[in-house]
């Protein structure tokens, strides 16, 4: 069966989702601004691909489960979401700004941050969190309910000791926002990401909802 495009599309910033006639988009997953689903590519509902300045990519015969979230972003340099061909987000998953390769699997609730990257064949068990800038190898596995940092790749237990110093080295919020503020000055820290996402959220105003044959 060939699937014509669905799902509720939306032109952002001038640019507008392209879906590959043989990929199905369910009704209530939500395609924002330049995201482009490959062929025979399966996006369930609930999902939610939004490019914002940047793009978001999915292969052929990938698989994005109900209520996954994929966000590009620009506010930091150009984090597009790239996901490669045969594989399978799980739902509740997110991928924030990261490049995820061929026959990856990314469980129910894992997450993935921005500039992370996971090799081909990898896995992100249930519940796992891939930090921002971590380079996890071909085949590797992220076991459930942990924390993978860095490049070489190591893991950490939500409990460690350690954790807060190991995040705090990764530098997330200028990856991922641009702000420099110390990670001691929480306040501030947070306030100047708030003020980040008001202003890329905001450019939504303009966005236009296009009708289902466009």
């Amino acid at each position: 069966m060939i699937a014509e495009p669905q799902g509720i599309r939306i032109r952002h910033r001038g640019r507008q989702p392209q879906v590959h006639p043989t990929a199905y988009v369910a009704p209530t997953a939500t395609l924002v601004g330049d995201v482009r689903v490959g062929p025979r590519a399966r996006v369930m509902y609930g999902a939610v691909l939004d490019a914002e300045g940047s793009r978001i990519e999915v292969g052929e015969a990938a698989v994005i489960c109900e209520n996954a979230v994929l966000r590009g972003s620009a506010v930091a340099g150009d984090q597009p979401v790239l996901v490669g061909d045969h594989v399978f987000v799980g739902p509740q998953a997110t991928l924030l700004g990261c490049e995820v390769g061929r026959c990856v699997y990314v469980a129910t609730s894992a997450t993935v941050l921005q500039s992370a990257r996971l090799g081909a064949g990898a896995v992100v068990a249930v519940g796992a969190l891939v930090h921002a800038r971590t380079v996890v190898p071909d085949e590797y596995f992220v076991p459930p309910h942990t924390i993978a940092l860095d490049a070489p790749v190591r893991l950490l237990a939500p409990g460690d000791p350690g954790l807060a110093e190991a995040v705090s080295r990764v530098g997330f919020a200028q990856v991922a926002f641009g702000v420099d503020t110390e990670w001691t000055d929480r306040i501030t820290r947070y306030e100047h990401i708030a003020e980040v996402r008001v202003a890329e959220f905001g450019t939504h105003a303009d966005d236009e909802i296009l009708p289902p044959s466009g």
